[in-house]
């Protein structure tokens, strides 16, 4: 298969796997605007009522579509030959590049941050109630950081990719 074929293929897969893994950041945010706490006196019933929610909500997809959304974004960077003046910040590719670096601290929140502790909140790890309770604290701002981070995080992609007159 011609590279220029999977280089489409990448695209529409790089812009589906973004509506995917932000598209659930989004959802959240307009689902659970406030963070509400679960203390020690909250009743057992609650809180695992509470959980059960969050676990039917969450889906390993919006996690892999992250994957996604890294994979065919470097290998169009590639095809391109731009990989490493976007990686670095050199001369009109600076600004994509800073998109592209906003979307790697995404990737390595959701993954290294976010995901560990939410484990732990929906009990695929052993945790205590007490730890629960502190990482669905960690996994609600981490997940608020994702989302606030998309919007400069496109912003910088299509600028780069369709303003090189103003950064040019």
């Amino acid at each position: 298969m011609d590279l220029d074929v999977i280089d489409v293929v990448a695209r529409w897969l790089h812009l589906m796997g973004v509506v995917v893994w932000l598209g659930h950041n989004y959802a959240n945010v307009i689902q659970n605007p406030l963070y509400r706490p679960v203390g020690p006196n909250t009743p057992l019933e609650e809180l695992e009522e509470r959980l059960e929610t969050a676990l039917k909500r969450e889906h390993a997809i919006f996690r892999h579509a992250s994957l996604l959304v890294l994979a065919s974004g470097a290998f169009m960077l590639w095809h391109r030959e731009i990989l490493r003046d976007v990686l670095t910040l050199q001369g009109g590719h600076a600004v994509l590049g800073i998109g592209v670096w906003l979307g790697l601290i995404m990737v390595a929140n959701l993954w290294f941050v976010l995901w560990p502790h939410q484990k732990r909140v929906l009990g695929f790890v052993p945790a205590t109630l007490e730890e629960r309770i502190q990482c669905s604290r960690i996994t609600f701002v981490s997940s608020r950081t994702n989302t606030i981070l998309s919007f400069p995080s496109f912003f910088f992609m299509a600028a780069g990719a369709h303003s090189s007159f103003l950064f040019g």
